[in-house]
């Protein structure tokens, strides 16, 4: 379908869906036209959409959808709005500054539960990507022999003293990774290690001046680690769990029910930008180049080529093609917001003590993820979706997770606390 410029900010959702349905796309949904528009106009309420994002590789299809202008191609104008810290992002959410966000996935989970900050019903709407993050280890550590997972446990308990790792937000995926892989090693986070919060933008810094002897953060900011010779890459976040979840399109439970159209909107435009950044080797350098700017990232073009296209070193001399880098679309398989993975979150949420009595995982889960939402703005976008739920993975401890029985897979592990 084409459009000229001044159709392109009209073009409402309804006649993409009619245009979807009339090509007999495999993702629309029988019965779903007349099921999305039961309650009304499908004008967005509100055009405008302030989207909260931290300096971070992925935040690159809210960047995109914005500056591609397929935001408008849905009817509503994105407007990207930097954030300094995770925590900024939860208040903002929270008291209404932001409309949604580009934001941790445990963190949506947590200020629906109240830990970690005020308690408020939220909404996840979509997965915004899933791998490309990682854990670093100082220079320092790697020069001792401390490179990996088992090379770390050696040396700290050959060199008894403090040791300090950080992750971005309490409840959020970089805790959980960093707190998997270490135990995963035999290394209880709580009680061998003093573990701290530091924004994104601030780890290299902070590693620079001795703060911390690891991180879990997201890229580019691992790369930039090895590049200033500061720091090694232990593992990938997606050595931990291929395809895991990780960013998420996240907002208030209020804001879902005040403007579902706008919500459907924003969902189809980003589903679109992600699907262009994977599209080909051309796409994701534009991408690169767009985000490293100082509006966005801040940083060089070249601290986020290389992972993005999958090219990584470890910074010992060690490089590699990962097939498992930083994903945005994949066929439409990384942005379905799969109950398995909100739950995924709450068990190590009770694993570590953060919540104390098991959470009724399932009903909390379909609280929160927006699962017919998204079904019908991947129809919008002509994306498909998946049949199931749930999902099983093997995780880097040869453990199986799959949304079945979360209480016992929680209880399950040697290592937790409380």
């Amino acid at each position: 379908m084409k459009v000229n410029a001044s159709q392109k900010a009209s073009l409402s959702r309804r006649t993409v869906l009619k245009a979807t349905a009339a090509a007999g796309a495999s993702s629309m949904v029988p019965g779903l036209q007349s099921a999305v528009w039961a309650q009304g106009s499908d004008k967005p309420e509100k055009e405008e959409v302030r989207i909260g994002f931290i300096p971070l590789t992925d935040c690159a299809s809210v960047v995109m959808a914005s500056v591609l202008g397929i935001d408008r191609k849905y009817g509503v104008k994105i407007i990207p709005t930097k954030e300094a810290s995770w925590a900024g992002v939860r208040d903002k959410l929270v008291n209404g500054e932001l409309d949604i966000a580009h934001v941790l996935y445990g963190l949506i989970y947590g200020v629906h539960l109240g830990i970690s900050g005020p308690k408020k019903d939220m909404a996840v709407l979509m997965s915004l990507n899933n791998n490309g993050q990682a854990i670093t280890l100082s220079k320092k550590l790697a020069e001792k022999g401390a490179v990996d997972g088992a090379s770390l446990a050696k040396a700290m308990a050959a060199d008894k003293r403090d040791y300090t790792f950080a992750q971005t937000f309490p409840t959020g995926t970089h805790a959980m990774w960093l707190y998997y892989w270490l135990a995963s090693a035999g290394i209880n986070p709580f009680k061998e290690a003093k573990v701290i919060t530091v924004p994104p933008p601030q780890m290299v810094a902070n590693m620079r001046v001795g703060n911390m002897d690891g991180f879990c953060v997201g890229e580019p900011w691992n790369h930039r680690a090895i590049m200033d010779g500061i720091g090694v890459t232990a593992v990938t976040t997606q050595e931990v769990w291929k395809d895991h979840p990780e960013k998420t399109l996240g907002t208030t439970a209020d804001f879902v029910k005040k403007h579902p159209n706008t919500c459907r909107a924003v969902m189809a435009a980003i589903l679109e930008a992600g699907k262009w950044i994977d599209a080909g080797l051309q796409n994701k350098l534009k991408m690169a180049e767009t985000v490293a700017d100082k509006a966005y990232v801040n940083t060089s073009v070249d601290a986020i080529n290389q992972r993005i296209l999958g090219r990584y070193q470890n910074g010992l001399g060690k490089t590699w093609d990962d097939p498992n880098h930083m994903k945005f679309f994949n066929d439409g398989a990384v942005n379905f917001p799969y109950l398995s993975d909100g739950m995924w979150f709450l068990t190590q949420h009770k694993r570590w003590g953060l919540v104390k009595e098991h959470p009724d995982y399932l009903g909390v889960a379909r609280q929160i993820n927006q699962i017919e939402l998204y079904k019908q703005a991947a129809a919008a976008a002509k994306v498909s979706v998946p049949k199931d739920l749930m999902r099983s993975s093997k995780l880097i401890d040869g453990v199986v997770w799959d949304g079945k029985e979360p209480a016992k897979y929680a209880d399950g592990f040697k290592i937790k606390n409380g």
